[in-house]
């Protein structure tokens, strides 16, 4: 079996986003047949890894030429028209900003636990605190260790649950507040993503302030977003910010991976009867009204704010409707990344 014969068995290979099979996508980067090992080694357009729909179009790869007697490698590789040295943060794959409107709606918990969740599916992952005057990750991951320097005065980032963490907290004393103006907040922003050794990361997830003011602007003019994820509550005042933050997003052309509705609803330990203290469906309602996927469900659970509290994501909980609920989230950002992400390799 020839390269060509290998491209023609992957023509029956769907994206179940992009609606066509991946080699007319332009999503196969290469094929090589090495007759004499018997190994089929195949470069996918694939940037988003860990995702549950790209671990499925690789294994229908697999399975597209199981009866060939060819071992099948895959790699995966989004291809760039930019070099390393042109690149900010070369060595990460996925930048993902997690964003609201407003405070108290649990945007650093979502974050939190979309770091550890993505590393709990086996990615690499970095977790940025950029919340300059209200940094919460450390807390709410148990780190005590604070980052190391190297010789050349770079950063080394502690690692808690699989996932480096850098953040203002390790920086200032514990009650020490930041006041600062604008451009000292880029100015620190830049060299706590730039000075850090993050190494080769899948993903970066990137804890945001609430709002829209100089720290958003400042990460939106120098990171390369792969998305935002914004987070809201069922509650219209909440929903009202949140749509402040999408319009954001959308003047400086990033993609909004989607909509995560926190605080969902309570289940009573007592009775289980379920309590919509927040109202409900809001944030489902909103991301339909924006054509924007909706990411799922937060319930309202105690063990997430002691998971919060102790250090503890609740994502990593083993047994639990709630960790499940988190989980479910997780995959379905990784899989908007990856729909990111396979659209531009097809725009190539």
């Amino acid at each position: 079996m020839d390269d060509e014969a290998v491209r023609d068995r992957l023509r029956g290979v769907e994206d179940p986003d992009l609606g066509d099979d991946i080699v007319s996508l332009g999503l196969v980067n290469a094929v090589e047949v090495d007759e004499e090992a018997g190994v089929a080694r195949i470069s996918l357009a694939l940037g988003a890894p860990y995702s549950p729909t790209e671990s499925e179009i690789a294994a229908d790869v697999r399975e597209a030429l199981a009866d060939t007697g060819l071992d099948v490698e895959l790699t995966a590789a989004v291809p760039s028209d930019l070099s390393a040295d042109e690149t900010v943060l070369p060595g990460v794959k996925n930048v993902i900003a997690v964003a609201s409107g407003k405070g108290g709606v649990g945007k650093s918990t979502v974050a939190v636990n979309l770091a550890a969740g993505l590393s709990q599916l086996g990615a690499r992952v970095g977790l940025f605190d950029a919340d300059v005057y209200g940094p919460n990750v450390p807390r709410m991951v148990a780190a005590d260790e604070a980052p190391q320097a190297t010789e050349s005065e770079s950063i080394i980032p502690p690692e808690r649950y699989g996932v480096k963490l850098m953040s203002m907290a390790f920086l200032v004393g514990e009650d020490d507040p930041v006041i600062w103006r604008g451009p000292m907040v880029h100015k620190i922003l830049t060299q706590l993503v730039e000075d850090v050794e993050w190494g080769e990361l899948d993903y970066m997830v990137l804890d945001l302030p609430p709002g829209t003011g100089d720290t958003q602007l400042t990460i939106l003019q120098t990171l390369p977003l792969t998305g935002a994820v914004i987070v809201t509550t069922p509650q219209d005042v909440a929903v009202d910010d949140a749509r402040k933050g999408l319009r954001m997003f959308g003047k400086h052309d990033t993609n909004v991976l989607g909509i995560v509705e926190n605080m969902s609803t309570f289940v009573c330990p007592d009775c289980g009867g379920e309590h919509d203290i927040f109202g409900t469906g809001g944030g489902e309602a909103f991301a339909a009204e924006n054509q924007m996927p909706f990411l799922g469900s937060l319930p309202l659970d105690p063990a997430v704010r002691t998971g919060g509290d102790g250090g503890e994501p609740v994502v990593l909980d083993d047994d639990s409707d709630t960790a499940d609920a988190f989980r479910r989230m997780t995959e379905n950002v990784a899989d908007m990344a990856g729909v990111v992400r396979r659209r531009e390799a097809t725009r190539r």
